[in-house]
């Protein structure tokens, strides 16, 4: 497979292209351009995935990991170095089909919605840089390399999320989510650190001898590590730069917060789990209850938001967290034995890209169509746009867990794994899994349905004075609404677990019917107290928010995390340690040495008449000199 170099080549040769002579091409050239070049490597990811799984297993009934590339970069000592290359296994050959897909259909779908926007040639350069990294991280050989690809995803979600940079929210919007997945960074870096040098290895798969001799450092760097992920991946409470990312524009969010960039925390945790599994099991359970109670608080705030892009950021949030919980409920290396919950991680994070992706592209098309975010501009819409209503509820049904649908099948095995860990926490991600359908079909009837009047001017819009007709989106941008719509519906009968386990082993995905009868009754229960609420124009939400006022409030400000943040930078750091810490150094450490420079300039102000140029000034203070040393020397 030596052709799979091209995946990394072909869109870093895009960027290189359109971000240095895009100016020079025609908007529709350079889209042109980007997505040609993403088709070719999405063909070539498909085509990597048929011959990787198509090979078949070997003799210990695995898939083989495959190294067509694989270089020492930076030699550090005779067993330290870090290397460059390209690492195929099920997880690696998997996201490179997501990642892949997914960029596609947001490069085609950009055609439409992108169209007239000023610097669309350096939008589909960032595209190609995002994409490039993202397929860097997950074909990463090791731990550093993943790290490097990891900081340049950082870089373009920077440059994506603040496209409209003369606006001041998209400026502050990006360089929030740069500061905050920086800091979370930092840790990321110093567990690479503390792993490669008592592990002797920045490899995935270091000498059991190493490990074991490091004792309890190990534990501690996967801990480190999980919080570089954590920044990644939203979870609380690093989530707060996720729904202001939404400033970017929609495709943006349909492909950093959807698919790509929200879970590669999902993934380092899944690429390092034979390690948290074996040497630090509490830290991959502590994960769990990150994930749970992450996934809890987005499930609240989303129920409330009227911006339909901030609903589907805290939507994905939770629904990372599911896949983290999946994650931390192993406790076994067996599929059969408490590894379940792996593979239904792995599956759930395939299943939500094409469904979160068809959701967020959707939102787009009604953004496009009513020029505002907000619910209270929409209603109704169902007659204008016929195929993204449809797509959209597939979406909605998707994420909900109702059959047949993808979301079903991968969200019931997480279930499944969780009552086998602890019953509670079965039970808690099925409440979760409910208020997941409340809120999305409260979001659907509020966008679809409802009596307003739907293109009427939006209270945050105050440049469109006249009502807008809405249309349905042009081909561009339906057409992959409706091949991923189509991906969600089939997805779900994909059998997943006959290439992706925890060890490598085939799994035969059967549905526990207990959890998935649970699921499904929740699910629709769900679904109709959101009918019932939220299908036509009435009083019942607002008479429920007026008795639920305080907790509607904090859930709406999402529960001030944002200004505990701000009172906590600015209250706490900045006013109680920085300003003295900046009085110290101004006064103090300044001071002296401005004091220091003054008595030397006093003195050297003083004495400057010693240098006179005269020879009996010189030979008078010589002799002068003499007879005090003279005097001394006969005293003492």
């Amino acid at each position: 497979m030596d052709f799979t170099i091209l995946i990394l080549v072909l869109p870093l040769l895009s960027f290189l292209v359109l971000g240095l002579a895009g100016t020079k091409l025609k908007p529709g050239a350079a889209g042109a351009i980007g997505t040609v070049v993403l088709g070719a490597v999405t063909v070539l990811s498909y085509l990597t995935a048929i011959l990787y799984f198509g090979a078949g297993r070997n003799a210990e009934g695995i898939f083989p990991t495959l190294m067509p590339y694989n270089a020492v970069w930076l030699p550090i000592s005779q067993t330290l170095h870090i290397d460059m290359g390209i690492l195929l296994d099920p997880i690696s050959v998997m996201m490179l089909v997501v990642i892949s897909t997914v960029s596609l259909m947001v490069h085609i779908y950009s055609f439409g919605y992108m169209k007239g926007e000023r610097g669309f040639q350096r939008y589909y350069a960032f595209l190609s840089l995002f994409t490039m990294s993202m397929l860097g991280l997950v074909v990463a050989t090791n731990i550093f390399q993943m790290y490097l690809f990891w900081e340049l995803v950082g870089v373009s979600s920077y440059l994506l999320i603040g496209f409209y940079y003369t606006k001041p929210e998209a400026i502050a919007a990006s360089k929030k989510a740069f500061i905050v997945t920086r800091f979370a960074d930092l840790g990321f870096l110093i567990g690479i650190l503390f792993y490669g040098y008592y592990a002797g290895t920045f490899s995935f798969t270091p000498q059991a001898e190493a490990l074991a001799s490091a004792g309890i450092v190990i534990p501690l760097a996967l801990g480190l590590m999980f919080v570089g992920g954590a920044g990644k991946s939203a979870m609380f409470p690093l989530h707060i730069w996720l729904p202001d990312a939404m400033e970017g524009p929609t495709p943006v969010s349909a492909l950093i917060h959807a698919a790509t960039m929200v879970v590669a925390g999902v993934y380092l945790v899944a690429r390092m789990f034979p390690l948290f599994i074996v040497y630090a099991p509490d830290v991959l359970h502590a994960t769990a209850i990150v994930g749970a109670f992450t996934s809890l608080y987005a499930a609240i705030v989303a129920c409330v938001q009227s911006d339909i892009k901030r609903v589907l950021a805290f939507s994905t949030i939770s629904q990372i967290g599911f896949m983290i919980v999946a994650l931390g409920v192993c406790t076994s290396a067996d599929p059969h034995a408490g590894g379940l919950g792996y593979m239904a991680s792995m599956f759930h994070l395939f299943t939500h890209a094409m469904f979160k992706a068809l959701l967020f592209l959707g939102a787009g098309s009604i953004i496009h169509a009513v020029h505002s975010n907000e619910m209270s501009a929409m209603g109704g819409l169902r007659k204008y746009m016929p195929i993204t209503h449809i797509t959209f509820l597939i979406a909605c049904l998707a994420i909900a867990g109702i059959p047949p649908f993808s979301g079903f099948f991968s969200k019931d095995e997480i279930l499944t794994a969780c009552f086998r860990f602890s019953p509670v926490m079965g039970w808690i991600m099925t409440v979760i899994a409910a208020m997941t359908a409340f809120y999305m079909f409260r979001l659907y009837y509020g966008i679809f349905w409802g009596s307003s009047e739907p293109g009427q001017k939006s209270a945050s819009d105050e440049s469109h004075s006249h009502q807008h007709t809405p249309h349905e989106s042009p081909l561009a941008m339906t057409v992959p609404l409706m091949f991923l719509a189509a991906v969600t519906i089939v997805a779900g009968f994909i059998p997943f677990g006959e290439f992706v386990s925890v060890n490598g082993e085939a799994y035969h995905i059967h549905l526990d019917w207990s959890v998935a009868t649970t699921s499904i009754i929740v699910a629709v229960a769900a679904i109709a107290l959101a009918t019932w609420m939220y299908l036509s124009e009435n009083t019942k939400p607002k008479a429920l928010a007026d008795k639920f006022r305080a907790l509607h409030t904090a859930a709406y400000h999402r529960f001030y995390m944002d200004e505990l943040y701000m009172w906590v930078t600015h209250k706490v750091i900045f006013q109680r340690i920085c300003r003295p810490i900046a009085w110290f150094d101004r006064h103090i450490v300044d001071g002296t040495m401005n004091m220091l420079a003054t008595v030397t300039n006093g003195v050297s102000y003083g004495i400057r008449k010693l240098q006179s140029g005269y020879i009996q000034w010189y030979v008078w203070v010589f002799i002068m000199g003499a007879l005090l040393i003279a005097v001394l020397a006969m005293c003492f």
